[in-house]
């Protein structure tokens, strides 16, 4: 197995949220505060570029390429974590330059970060041709790969030790290219596990099972495909009304498009669960900015 670089602050906090647990009904309620991680603004991208970068330091490169939407979480990470350790970083990014640069948008021109506009191209077309132009080394849509879901046995493994009594304990978490999930149900079992499904991938199930390698069958995993809406990049009302709900009572502010629907998804009572929930909070924060919508309040 790689050896991880250094990026990030762990363990992260596991914080109880007894307001919001009774709010949802819970007995006990946690958040795993993966948005405190320590670098470019926190959020579970942290522990999969760890592996993912240190396989293009091992390859050699000076350079890594990704890609994302304008508002990708990852791609300011992985702006973030390669000022961190000296390396030129291409993000691609679909659809054509926005008017104004805001939220992630802005923080990845912050970080350095050179920024390739797909237009009306297929990402993995214009990323294909960059990385060749520039011989970068390329981490795939949001950080996922076989190797990079380490990250997330490592915070399963995390929360073992912060809460003992996680064998009666269900995670809930957001699920986009699937990598986050795919490491918690290695290290805690697919039926601990809840994904929330915000229609970043066409097969949830499939993409999870896959990175998994056989280890699990897709009709196995617990997917919740409720809180799609309109899709990846909208702002869904449920989602809005999580958000709210979630910063008046704990003061913990969650992102529009990852943990807004997964929130609002435990909110709906969607999915069957017990009454002990760990959420982990993915991060996602400067994507608040990003939402004009939002600012109607």
């Amino acid at each position: 197995m790689i050896t991880p670089v250094p990026l990030g602050t762990w363990p992260t906090p596991l914080e109880a949220a007894p307001r919001l647990a009774a709010r949802l009904g819970l007995a006990e309620f946690w958040f795993k505060r993966d948005d405190l991680n320590g670098l470019g603004g926190g959020g579970n991208k942290v522990r999969k570029l760890r592996y993912t970068c240190a396989q293009a330091i091992a390859a050699g490169a000076n350079t890594v390429i990704t890609s994302g939407a304008p508002q990708s979480n990852h791609a300011r990470l992985t702006a973030a974590a390669s000022a961190r350790l000296g390396l030129s970083c291409v993000l691609v990014l679909a659809g054509p330059p926005p008017e104004s640069r805001r939220g992630n948008l802005l923080l990845d021109g912050l970080a350095g970060a050179e920024i390739v506009w797909a237009g009306e191209r297929p990402l993995v077309d214009v990323v294909a041709a960059e990385a060749a132009r520039r011989s970068a080394y390329v981490i795939p849509f949001g950080g996922t790969s076989t190797a990079s879901i380490q990250g997330y046995v490592d915070c399963a493994r995390e929360l073992r030790d912060q809460l003992p009594t996680i064998d009666g304990v269900e995670v809930v978490v957001a699920l986009g290219s699937g990598g986050t999930m795919a490491g918690l149900v290695r290290e805690l079992g697919a039926q601990r596990v809840v994904g929330v499904d915000v229609g970043a991938v066409p097969d949830p199930r499939a993409t999870v099972a896959g990175l998994l390698v056989g280890e699990v069958e897709p009709d196995a995993l617990r997917i919740d495909g409720t809180q799609v809406g309109a899709g990846y990049r909208t702002l869904t009302e449920a989602a809005r009304a999580a958000l709210e709900l979630t910063a008046r009572t704990e003061g913990v502010f969650l992102d529009p498009t990852y943990t807004g629907r997964a929130m609002a998804a435990l909110l709906a009572g969607s999915f069957p669960r017990g009454d002990r929930v760990v959420f982990l909070h993915t991060g996602g924060l400067p994507g608040l900015f990003g939402h004009p919508e939002l600012y109607s309040w």
